[in-house]
């Protein structure tokens, strides 16, 4: 691996101060932040401005905003995203982690489809496949779903008389005891599914979002109750919320500092 080059490091930390507070800076802001020296400062801010990584602010005399380069660069990069790639790579990762199956699914309609799936090494696993279609209120990713939506929003898909079938006696079938569990999901920002779409089966789940926030996906860890704790429920609850984390990133989110 080649060494870093300083000066195209100190370019791009001062692009990246750009992220915080109100967007703008001045390059006596930068000398203070950076605690590089004025000249050095001022040689960057000049090239950047010249290449329209950064621009002056009108009527803010001394002061500079993004420019229209990064702009370009990242709707480039969000041309080029693939849910489902970008999907398969964290889940791998994941599950490399903690050897269990991983899944990453999307919402549609009142299922859950899954666009993405690493296996667990272990004899005794989940059997599924990517593509695989769920009802959203029997699974962990479902739920994490559902539990995503405006309330009026989860109405039009999930009415409060809707008749909910169950995959296994443990299956949430009535509507109202199922918005209570959303309830729950929203406030602990993860979402627990026990043996209610397989009788052999918990598994745990995290939002993923886009770079505007919106969650967009959810990604799960299945484990077969001979392996499953309350003990190892937090820890994959851990990890699930990390790895959704890691690929909401890849989408381009960013979570407040």
């Amino acid at each position: 691996m080649g060494r870093l080059v300083p000066a195209v490091t100190r370019a791009l930390d001062i692009l990246e101060l750009f992220l915080d507070g109100d967007g703008t800076l001045s390059a006596p802001d930068i000398v203070r932040r950076l605690q590089l020296p004025r000249t050095t400062v001022h040689e960057l801010v000049t090239t950047l401005a010249a290449r329209s990584y950064i621009a002056p602010v009108p009527g803010q005399p001394g002061r500079y905003r993004l420019g229209v380069r990064p702009y370009q660069l990242g709707s480039r990069y969000s041309e080029q995203l693939d849910l489902a790639a970008e999907g398969q790579q964290v889940a791998r990762s994941v599950a490399e982690t903690c050897d269990e199956t991983v899944h990453v699914a999307i919402l549609e309609g009142t299922d859950v489809i899954y666009i993405a799936k690493v296996d667990s090494t272990h004899a005794v696993r989940m059997v599924s496949a990517a593509g695989r279609r769920l009802p959203a209120h029997c699974t962990s990713v479902g739920k994490m779903l559902l539990a995503s939506l405006p309330e009026s929003e989860l109405t039009s898909r999930i009415p409060q008389d809707a008749e909910l079938t169950g995959m296994t006696p443990n299956s949430i079938t009535d509507p109202a005891a199922l918005r209570e569990a959303l309830a729950e999901i929203r406030s602990r920002g993860v979402a627990v599914e026990s043996r209610e779409s397989n009788p052999d089966v918990s598994c745990v789940a995290a939002p993923v979002r886009d770079r505007t926030g919106k969650v967009v996906a959810a990604l799960s860890i299945s484990v077969p109750m001979i392996r499953w704790s309350e003990e190892r429920r937090g820890e994959l609850e851990q990890l699930a919320a990390k790895g959704a984390a890691e690929l909401s990133e890849r989408l381009g989110h960013r979570s407040p500092a």
